[in-house]
């Protein structure tokens, strides 16, 4: 299994050079380049702030596919697992025969890191404060711009609108996360199902069928509310065969570099299958069938029945820490107090038998990870 192969050596195609998931413009750069002249690398343009945005082509088939990433700044999971696929086509290893198929069938288009500004500052927006992926018809931002003029000039067939969402997604209502959201996103408010849309769904199948062998529950549908001046709505609309992937959380990983290797797989079984054409045999109504996301139902850390004495006095409740993402490092708050009996922990405690006192809820964060767990 093609899938199965990628998962257990992807040590061997991974970018060493990152490790973390805040990554900047100045670390892709150099590494672009090292793939040259295997690669067709082409600027497409600059940021708001003067950051250069390339391009990597390779193979010489007949389909078109174009993968961006990092559309939002702060969402680098599959920007790095994209730097393992180019490392994946530059030496296969083992697997040279499955590359050479894609590469005969297939040409190629990475677009990484499309919001370097964003990035820099590990913030969602571009430099001018505008959501990229909220600019597909306006299109007033560069990298907006960039985006589409490269999906108009290729044609794609498909494409894939790579992003992360939160690790509090739960896939469904059960304990389990959502690590992997897809969505074949609408272009109509009716939600309708053509040729195009049809076979984003069926791809997102086959990738929801495998990834049960890796992360079993644990994968899940992103709402399908058409947004009309949304990126991967109005490229589906254009006839774009466009899958969303968004990287949510796994437990003890919160560089999501699991996520990442999952990415890795995910992505490479899809253009292993659109090389194939494989897909085709995929039945909708397992579509259909893919739990949806539901959010806020997971934290980080979670106390159950703790005893909590402070000004207010004596009480009973729960407590939910998450992690917050600031610019050069996370920090753990108190998010949430009170019933959590319906969420979930990646890490839970019961004190309901332990007779563990909490002296204020004002009490560090970190502290209290340290002492429960």
């Amino acid at each position: 299994m093609f899938a199965l192969k990628l998962f257990k050596k992807h040590s061997l195609y991974k970018e060493a050079s990152f490790t973390k998931k805040r990554i900047t413009h100045k670390d892709i750069v150099p590494i672009i380049f090292k793939h040259k002249p295997l690669f067709e690398i082409e600027k497409q343009g600059k940021s708001f702030e003067k950051r250069e945005i390339y391009s990597l082509k390779i193979g010489f088939g007949k389909t078109k596919v174009l993968l961006w990433s990092q559309m939002h700044g702060n969402e680098s999971t599959a920007t790095q697992a994209i730097f393992d696929i180019l490392n994946f086509f530059s030496n296969p290893q083992n697997l040279q025969q499955e590359a050479d198929n894609i590469l005969k069938k297939c040409t190629l288009y990475f677009l990484p890191m499309l919001n370097p500004d964003g990035a820099e500052n590990y913030t969602r927006r571009n430099a001018q404060g505008i959501d990229i992926n909220r600019d597909a018809l306006r299109l007033e931002a560069y990298e907006s711009k960039i985006l589409m003029n490269i999906r108009d000039k290729i044609n794609a067939e498909f494409g894939f609108n790579l992003h992360d969402q939160d690790v509090w997604y739960s896939a469904g209502d059960t304990k389990f996360p959502a690590s992997i959201s897809f969505l074949a996103p609408a272009y109509n408010f009716e939600k309708r199902i053509n040729n195009t849309r049809k076979k984003s769904m069926q791809l997102i199948v086959s990738m929801f069928e495998m990834l049960q062998e890796f992360i079993p529950n644990q994968v899940a549908k992103y709402d399908d509310a058409f947004m009309p001046n949304a990126f991967g709505d109005n490229i589906q609309k254009k006839g774009t065969s466009t899958i969303l992937i968004e990287s949510g959380g796994y437990r003890n990983d919160i560089e999501k570099q699991f996520i990442r290797k999952l990415n890795f797989v995910s992505i490479l079984h899809s253009l292993k299958n659109i090389s194939e054409q494989s897909f085709q045999n995929e039945n909708l109504e397992k579509y259909e069938n893919i739990p949806y996301n539901k959010k806020n139902k997971f934290f980080d850390y979670l106390i159950r029945n703790a005893v909590i004495i402070g000004k207010f006095g004596k009480y009973n409740a729960d407590i939910g820490i998450r992690h917050k993402a600031e610019k050069t490092k996370d920090v753990y708050i108190i998010d949430d107090i009170g019933d959590l009996s319906y969420n979930f922990g990646f890490e839970e405690i019961d004190l309901k038998s332990k007779c563990e006192i909490i002296a204020s809820i004002k009490e560090n964060a970190e502290a209290i990870i340290s002492h429960f767990f």
